[in-house]
């Protein structure tokens, strides 16, 4: 079972974005997003919630509970 961190990571990089991109997205900044990539910081459930509709996927997927995205 991969942990959140891993597939945040793992989406940016799919869809070719930098964290800066992803920080602008959740209104925050390129430090506090790499802390939530690296498993530092947890993500807050309000970014959760903004990164699925950003991805288009299910909260399930990112927070590593089902494989499929949807």
């Amino acid at each position: 079972m991969k942990m959140y961190f891993e597939v945040l990571r793992e989406l940016r990089e799919d869809n070719d974005l930098k964290q800066e991109a992803i920080a602008k997205v959740l209104g925050t900044t390129q430090e506090v997003y790499s802390r939530y990539e690296n498993g530092i910081n947890e993500l807050p459930i309000c970014h959760l919630v903004t990164l699925c509709k950003f991805y288009n996927v299910s909260a399930d997927y990112i927070l590593g509970l089902k494989q499929d995205k949807n």
